[in-house]
């Protein structure tokens, strides 16, 4: 086949795509929002099969468009994900949503939260959360500082830190003595300890320790 003609296959897919999607949000919401809910919980079942990833993907911005606790619980199921790129989608997907209807999300972390969820997406949604700044994200970030995993903990003061709010000083100085120790991904020379993060963090926002 010619590349051109391999062009227009293309231009003719999406197209048909569109449509489809078209049709399908225009369906009702409840309805919509089982389908795609089962649709997510059967990609990642499919673990590193081929095409779970593009489905995943996918499936991150049609729930994006769909309103409802279900659609945001499985942004965060997406959000667990272990390859980046789709947890990168599904994190974009959730700050589109809560920029429009930032209570679906935000109780869809509290419910996170409230069973000590212990997946990837806990390490992600700090940073999600410090990207929305209105209505204020601390007392949601701080949260995640109880949480039982120290990765997690590690992630919410580097959000913490990055946000730039002093206003998280007093939550970050109550950590300066927490011995556990966390990896972080962009650390290459071993665990670092919490109350040492924490100090960073601190320092971070002109504040000493």
């Amino acid at each position: 086949m010619q590349p051109n003609a391999l062009l227009e296959r293309i231009f003719e897919a999406d197209r048909h795509a569109l449509e489809a999607e078209e049709a399908l949000l225009g369906e009702p919401s409840d309805e919509v929002a089982g389908l795609l809910a089962g649709a997510v919980d059967e990609a990642l079942d499919l673990g590193d099969e081929e095409g779970a990833e593009l489905r995943l993907r996918r499936l991150a911005d049609l729930c994006a468009q769909v309103p409802g606790a279900r659609m945001a619980d499985a942004l965060i199921a997406i959000l667990d994900h272990a390859e980046p790129t789709v947890r990168a989608v599904a994190g974009e997907a959730l700050l589109d949503v809560a920029f429009e209807r930032f209570k679906e999300v935000a109780r869809a972390i509290e419910r996170a939260l409230d069973r000590d969820h212990a997946g990837l997406a806990m390490q992600e949604l700090p940073f999600v959360l410090t990207e929305i700044r209105d209505p204020d994200p601390i007392p949601l970030v701080v949260r995640f500082l109880a949480h039982p995993d120290p990765n997690v903990i590690a992630a919410a003061i580097e959000a913490l830190a990055a946000y730039g709010d002093p206003g998280a000083a007093p939550h970050l100085e109550a950590l300066l003595e927490d011995e556990r120790e966390a990896t972080l991904e962009d650390v290459d020379d071993g665990p670092t300890r919490i109350g040492e993060l924490a100090a960073a963090a601190l320092e971070e926002l002109g504040i000493e320790s």
